[in-house]
């Protein structure tokens, strides 16, 4: 498993917290997300064999959020 996190623009309440946790669980590999809306973060634990990190930044995208690079 990989862990990966990143920092996420424009999360303002629990549920923009919900909608970036479920669309990242719904991504095949992802094991778990844990989003803190203090941090402006996510921390993903993912298989490393689904690819690299641009599938889960671009779903955090597709949700209508900001990935801080």
């Amino acid at each position: 498993m990989q862990t990966e996190t990143i920092k996420v623009k424009g999360m303002t309440c629990m549920g923009c917290v919900n909608s970036v946790k479920n669309v990242l669980e719904k991504i095949p590999g992802v094991s778990s997300a844990d989003v803190s809306l203090e941090q402006g973060q996510v921390t993903v634990q993912y298989d490393a064999a689904m690819g690299g990190t641009t599938q889960l930044k671009e779903a955090i995208e597709d949700a209508g959020f900001e990935v801080v690079k």
